[in-house]
């Protein structure tokens, strides 16, 4: 669905002419009112949980009421999507009384804040209602607010998620229409994010080109959205393509889970070239799902210099515990399987000055392995004590595996203090 300039205004008339006609002159949501397409398409929500609850308990005839014994005053920040949404998933009725009770003390305080008739036309696209963000928008123009773009963008942000994708498109016309409420950037980028969730690559595109020909620049958003909707269709090389555009722009995406999305692509390619490029991009800056799987892709291509790498950068840029240990882990459980030894207490050492422990049992379980292969007993005993002072507590197994190789290996006092030591720790 292209719009705005040349190509994508042809297409944009195509569309209206066949499916409605124009909405024009007077008040311009007079007959939007009437069009009922209702198929599909810094606040703190977790103080609302006790009101959620007492909402869902309460009749329908109490709800204004209830609100009123909440709020002496107008909450500015009430009610939150969050809450609206999960209402509107049992209570659909009472979360549409929510917002008419929110409208009403608006116009009851003779409220002139436009950003605040567009929070609320926003909140009715969370629970999906074009009808009442409308009604909002007539009291609004009631009270002899001059409308906006953020209100109009409102407006076509829920028209979007309630699946009228032919009021949307009325709305943007109005707002090409006029001269003090033109279409910018966040108008464009709520057409390329509706499309790109709906699966439709093409119409997302044509969005992007329309929005950079009316003279915006690409976003974090907009192509955040075209790289979703890229990798959700396994269009693998676009979807690398926008991502690196936006590299190259210098342009930091505003959610994670397009850096973790094209991480996981790249992953599953085998590529870790890219996944490096990526990682320094976002200054290693992952999830710990990300970040396992990365490890994994390293390790299964033996790139330990990739590892060592990432061990210090992910130490260096803060990150989380778990996600530094499966890489600790990681490169130790590869040096102990190639017994590397040297590398392997490094590793330890390097590790337990990190603040981290172990994050699994079989990686101890792996390095006394190797120092049983090493035939290194005095380094073992050394290692075991280390990790102690660490408070790691040894498992059933690990104590298996001491007491069947110091036995091959003909050291039975050695042997003893395992079976000792199995014996105070309540394993034998």
């Amino acid at each position: 669905m292209a719009t705005a300039a040349g190509v994508g205004a042809a297409s944009l008339r195509i569309l209206r002419a066949k499916y409605t006609s124009a909405v024009t002159g007077g008040h311009r949501f007079t007959r939007l009112l009437t069009i009922q397409h209702d198929s599909s398409l810094s606040y703190d929500s977790s103080a609302e949980l006790p009101l959620l609850q007492k909402l869902l308990k309460a009749p329908l005839s109490t709800i204004k009421s209830t609100l009123d014994s909440e709020f002496s005053s107008d909450e500015t920040e009430f009610p939150c999507a969050a809450l609206l949404s999960s209402l509107n998933t049992s209570a659909p009725q009472k979360a549409y009384l929510i917002i008419e009770w929110k409208l009403e003390k608006l116009r009851n305080n003779d409220a002139k804040d436009l950003s605040r008739y567009a929070r609320l036309i926003s909140l009715c696209g969370s629970i999906k209602n074009l009808h009442l963000a409308l009604l909002v928008f007539s009291s609004m123009e009631e009270q002899g607010i001059i409308p906006a773009s953020p209100v109009f963008n409102a407006l076509i942000s829920t028209s979007l998620s309630s699946g009228n994708l032919i009021t949307a498109l009325s709305l943007f016309e109005i707002m090409e229409g006029s001269e003090s409420y033109k279409p910018d950037e966040d108008t464009y980028n709520a057409f390329i994010s509706a499309y790109a969730s709906l699966g439709n690559k093409t119409a997302a595109e044509d969005w992007f080109k329309a929005k950079i020909e009316a003279g915006f620049p690409a976003d974090a958003r907009a192509y955040g959205s075209l790289v979703h909707c890229c990798i959700k269709l396994r269009a693998c090389e676009d979807a690398r393509r926008y991502f690196e555009e936006m590299m190259f722009e210098g342009i930091l995406p505003d959610e994670s889970s397009v850096v973790q999305d094209v991480l996981l692509m790249y992953c599953q390619q085998r590529n870790s070239q890219r996944v490096k490029e990526v990682l320094k991009f976002v200054r290693w800056r992952i999830d710990l799902n990300v970040c396992k799987k990365v490890v994994d892709l390293y390790r299964e291509l033996g790139l330990a210099g990739d590892l060592e790498e990432l061990v210090v950068a992910l130490s260096e840029s803060g990150q989380s515990s778990e996600a530094r240990s499966v890489v600790h882990c990681s490169l130790m459980r590869m040096y102990a399987d190639r017994d590397r030894l040297d590398d392997v207490e490094y590793c330890v050492g390097r590790m337990l000055k990190d603040g981290v422990s172990f994050s699994c049992d079989e990686d101890v379980e792996k390095v006394i392995c190797c120092y049983f292969r090493r035939e290194a007993y005095d380094r073992l005993d050394m290692f075991l004590e280390r990790v102690k002072q660490h408070s790691y507590k040894l498992t059933k197994t690990a104590y298996d595996l001491l007491g069947v190789g110091y036995r091959r290996a003909g050291l039975l006092e050695k042997t003893n203090d395992v079976v000792n030591e199995m014996k105070r720790t309540g394993f034998l």
